[in-house]
C-alpha cells in the first residue's frame, strides 16, 4: 500500500471528495493521503479476518466493518482500517462514513505502510477513547502485533507461530493466526523483530 500525501483541504472538503472517489483516501492535520491498494494476499487476509470475526459475533452485539468506513481519531485526523470492530450500535458523525466508536481496528501492513502503521497509526488510535484493541498483520510472514489499553497505558504482544491464537479480551474471544493466514503461503520467512522487555 504506496502512501501519498496529496493536498491541504479541510474536513468537509475531504469528505466530499472522498465520497465522489474511487480510491482510498485518509485526511492526516489537514492532509489528503492517498492509500493505494495492496496485492492479492493484503485482501486475503483482510476477508480471512472479517470472516472469522462475522462468525464469531453472528449471535453477539458486535459489527464488524471493512475499510470503506474511517475513524475520527482527532479532530484533524480521519483514518481508514482496514478491520474495525464496534461492540452494540455504531456511532457516526453527522451520517458520515466517519465511525467514532470502534472498539479494535485491524491492520494489515504493505511494505510501504508498515512505518506508517506501527509508528503514526498506532498514536492516532491511541487518541481513540473506545480503541482497546489495535491488531496489526503482517502479510509477508506469520507475525502479528497486538497492543491492548488498560489503565496503566498501551501493551503489545507479538504472534508468530500458526498454532497461535490472539487473545482479544474485548470481544471475550480469541483469533488464531492459522485463520488469520488461511490460504497464505510464505516463500520464506523473514526473522520478526526484536521484542521490547
Amino acid at each position: 500500500m504506496v502512501i501519498e500525501r496529496v493536498r491541504q483541504m479541510s474536513v468537509d472538503e475531504f469528505l466530499d471528495f472522498a465520497e465522489n472517489s474511487e480510491d482510498r483516501y485518509e485526511y492526516i492535520d489537514g492532509e489528503l493521503v492517498q492509500l493505494t491498494d495492496g496485492k492479492l494476499d493484503h485482501f486475503r487476509i483482510i476477508a480471512n479476518v472479517t470472516v472469522r470475526f462475522a462468525s464469531l459475533f453472528a449471535d453477539r452485539d458486535y459489527l464488524v466493518l471493512g475499510s470503506g468506513m474511517l475513524v475520527k481519531a482527532g479532530d484533524a485526523r480521519l483514518v481508514a482500517p482496514d478491520v474495525s470492530v464496534v461492540r452494540g450500535e455504531p456511532e457516526t458523525e453527522s451520517e458520515t462514513r466517519v465511525l467514532l466508536n470502534p472498539i479494535l481496528v485491524v491492520e494489515v501492513t504493505s511494505p510501504s505502510s508498515i512505518e506508517h502503521d506501527r509508528i503514526s497509526k498506532r498514536e492516532y488510535y491511541s487518541n481513540v477513547a473506545s480503541i482497546e484493541a489495535y491488531l496489526i498483520v503482517d502479510q509477508h510472514r506469520v507475525f502479528v502485533e497486538l497492543y491492548t489499553r488498560s489503565d496503566t497505558g498501551w501493551h503489545i504482544q507479538y504472534f508468530s507461530d500458526l498454532g497461535d491464537e490472539v487473545p482479544l479480551a474485548a470481544l471475550e474471544c480469541s483469533l488464531p493466526l492459522r485463520e488469520i493466514y488461511q490460504r497464505i503461503s510464505f516463500e520464506e520467512q523473514p526473522p520478526a523483530p526484536a521484542e521490547d522487555t
